[in-house]
């Protein structure tokens, strides 16, 4: 079963679409939206106070401060409370003697870059041990 559709012939007319006018269509449309969407983004307004001249540097601590309980550990493992030597066996009752009159009950930990990392970590282990809360100084310690 055939249909025919006419014109005899092989080589007749044959309806194509012309996708010239949707391809405008289209780039118009992409164009609109590259316009627009910067357009959209949303923008939040604030007032940011300025930045004085001098830098505001925290006030200096009061004459009557107690300075800080520093345990240090250099390379050979001799083990130091505020820069006085003290034997490993005294360094927990010493630093527990010195924190009861205190308030804060911390011990900053100092050890320098060429101390062995197991060294470190028996002093910080002798340290807990005592029940004390150890702050580690990332920073040398002025002298």
């Amino acid at each position: 079963m055939a249909f025919d559709l006419g014109g005899g012939k092989a080589g007749g007319l044959r309806p194509t679409m012309n996708v010239t006018p949707l391809v405008d269509v289209v780039l118009v449309l992409l164009i609109i939206f590259m316009v627009v969407t910067p357009l959209l983004t949303k923008q939040m307004w604030m007032t940011v106070p300025a930045k004085s001249d001098k830098q505001d540097e925290p006030p200096p601590p009061p004459p009557d401060a107690l300075p800080p309980v520093v345990l240090t550990v250099d390379r050979s493992g001799v083990l130091r409370i505020n820069r006085e030597e003290v034997p490993r066996e005294q360094v927990v009752a010493r630093l527990q003697r010195m924190l009861n009159a205190r308030p804060d009950k911390i011990v900053f930990f100092d050890a320098g870059d060429d101390v062995p990392y197991g060294a470190a970590m028996e002093v910080l282990d002798l340290a807990r041990g005592g029940n004390l809360t150890v702050g580690v100084l990332p920073d040398k310690l002025a002298d």
